[in-house]
Order: structure tokens, then sequence, then C-alpha cells
């Protein structure tokens, strides 16, 4: 029966996946029509966006819209995105954005990003980019938003029901979900917190690490799944990685003992005539530690997208179906091995912020 059940997971992850690579296809068949812009399209799938496509063609199949919420200069305003997607489609040369109608009328998105228009209204571009037009404070729900709260969500049913099943049952056996959970959550208290924060100070902040740790991994998988509710590219967005390296940051920071600081501006062993060197690079070594945090996630999530996108391309590059033979195996490999970094980048995240808490609360050694 266990043997049944790994062959069924192998298939339904191998199906998966193709499917994955064959949503994408169907997404950029229709721009192929005309002429196929590689660099266009990866960025449509990796970056932010105010609507959540499911299948079809793209502004036109079943698409969920999402909420605008912007402050302008005549107030708070809000409605669907819908009213940008459904208006009129201005062509500026090479440039073309959406105007809206009815409550977004006034303003204009271009490449996702939201502009007032002129008293003409037109947007006024420079070099590809918008010029002079105003930009309002945008405060939207975007499909990035979205995936946040699915994700939390998801994080928080499995925790509270591992909490729920050991207050009804007690210290026993777990099962179902807790059976799963309990070992990773021993596997980040015992291997990330206690080993590398002391004995002392371990325990206050396993929350943390638990939260960190499960949120990349669980927005990393959801980022694989080719529908609804996965799609998004959210831990491959640089401002949820700058958030999540500023808590550690943070963290280190506040709970820095006085041996940790005296490391900083006063490093032992070194000739006083250099400390006005040291010093300041010990100050920047503070920042660049979360820095390279934030860019490690970022670069790797959003990596792994880019190189499947950029394999099944090759089909509309070479405008032969023959390609598919070649890029879709390897688009299914790149996918799977994902699976593999989406798990890896969460640990590193959690055993990197581990040791940079430990540093900052080690005791001096007499």
């Amino acid at each position: 029966m266990d043997r049944v059940v790994k062959y069924f997971g192998l298939a339904f992850l191998i199906a998966l996946f193709s499917f994955q690579a064959i949503a994408s296809e169907a997404d950029v068949a229709h721009e192929a029509e005309e002429e196929f812009n590689v660099s266009e399209m990866i960025m449509h799938h990796v970056k932010d966006a105010h609507e959540w496509h499911l299948w079809g063609p793209e502004h036109g199949g079943t698409t969920i819209y999402l909420p605008v919420i912007l402050k302008t200069k005549d107030g708070i305003k809000t409605f669907s995105s819908s009213h940008f997607y459904h208006g009129e489609i201005i062509h500026d040369g090479e440039n073309h954005y959406f105007k809206g109608e009815g409550p977004a009328e006034g303003l204009a998105m271009f490449h996702e990003k939201i502009y007032e228009l002129d008293s003409k209204g037109k947007l006024h571009f420079e070099n590809g980019h918008v010029h002079g037009n105003v930009k309002p404070i945008d405060f939207s729900i975007t499909k990035n938003v979205t995936s946040l709260f699915i994700g939390s969500f998801i994080i928080f049913m499995m925790m509270f029901s591992c909490a729920r099943y050991y207050k009804r049952n007690g210290a026993v056996a777990p099962k179902g979900l807790a059976k799963f959970m309990e070992p990773l959550i021993v596997f980040v208290q015992d291997e990330i917190a206690k080993s590398h924060i002391n004995e002392k100070n371990y325990k206050r902040f396993v929350p943390y690490l638990l939260t960190i740790f499960f949120f990349i991994w669980i927005n990393n998988l959801l980022g694989l799944i080719p529908i609804f509710p996965g799609s998004a590219n959210l831990t491959g967005n640089i401002t949820i990685t700058l958030f999540l390296a500023t808590l550690t940051l943070i963290l280190t920071l506040v709970n820095g003992n006085k041996n940790y600081w005296s490391h900083i501006f006063a490093p032992p062993g070194v000739p006083k005539a250099l400390l006005p060197i040291m010093i300041p690079i010990e100050i920047v070594g503070i920042f660049t530690k979360p820095f390279a945090l934030m860019i490690r996630l970022f670069a790797n999530i959003t990596a792994g997208h880019i190189v499947i996108l950029a394999l099944i391309s090759l089909i509309f590059i070479n405008k032969h179906e023959a390609w598919g033979a070649l890029s879709v195996p390897m688009a299914l490999f790149i996918s799977v091995l994902e699976l593999l970094v989406a798990a890896l980048q969460a640990y590193l995240f959690a055993l990197l912020s581990a040791l940079f808490i430990g540093a900052a609360v080690e005791e001096a050694h007499h």
C-alpha cells in the first residue's frame, strides 16, 4: 500500500509540473503570433500584478481582478482592477498602457504601475519610462499580497491543527499532520536554534525561527504550483526578502549584549592604531549580513522561475513544436529541483538568522 501511495505521489508531482510547463506555453502562445519577446514574457510572470490570471487569453480569460486602493490628490480611491484591464489600450510608439474607465477614470496602468493622467488624458514617456506623471500612493491588494494572506492562513491552520491535537491527546505519538510537523519543528529547535544560539537564550528565538522557516518554505512551494492559489512569486519579491532580513537585523541589534558590541567597537587583538579602520568595517558588516540574506533568497527563487520560463520559451523562439521534446523535460527537471531549493532556502535563511542572533547573545569567554 505504501508503495502505491509513493507511486501515486510521484505521478501527481510529474503531472503537476508538466501542467506548469503547459500553462506557461499557453500564456505566451498568443504573443508568438506577433513578435515573441522573451524578456517581456518572463518579467510579466515573475513580477507582481493587480490581477490573478487563471486560464485563457491574457486579460480576456478567466481572471480574478484584485482590489485597487490608491491615495491620490483627490483622496482615497478604491475599485476593481478590471476597470484598467477592461479599459482602452493606448499605444504610444513602443509603449502601451491601460487607460482606466469608470472609477479609474483619470488613471492609467503601465507595467502594473499606476499613474495619474495629465490634463490632456495622456502618459508621457522618456526612454521607455513614464516621465512627468504623478504616481499615487498604492495600497492595492496585489497578487503577491493575496498570496501572502493565503500562505499565512495555511501556516496558521497547520500550527493550530497541531496545537489542538496535542491539547486533546497529550504527549503521545503524533498522527496525521502532527506526525509530519513534529520532526520539522524539533529539527528547527534543536539543529538550528539550539545548535547556534547558547543554551540560556535559544528558546526565546525558536518562535521567530519557526515562523520564518515555515513562511519561506510554504510560500516557496505555493510559487511552484501553476494554478490558483499558487503561481505567485512572493519570496522572489525583493520587498518581502528585505522585510524578513530587516526582522533578523532588528533582533540581532536589540538583543546584542555587551560582549557583542565590544567586538564591534573594540575588536580584541587589534592594535589601537588600526581601530579607525576596523570599526567602520565592523559596522558595515552588521548590515552586509542581512543584505546577503535578502539577496540570496530573492535571487535563488527568482532565478528558478526565470530558468523554467526561458526553457519553455525555446519553443516560441525557434517557432517549432519539436523543441517541446527538449524544453518541456528540462523545465520539468528544473521544476522538481526547485522543490529542493524551496526547502533549502528556508533552511539557510533560518540557519543564518540563528547564527547572527547567536553571535549577538554569545557570552564572553573567560
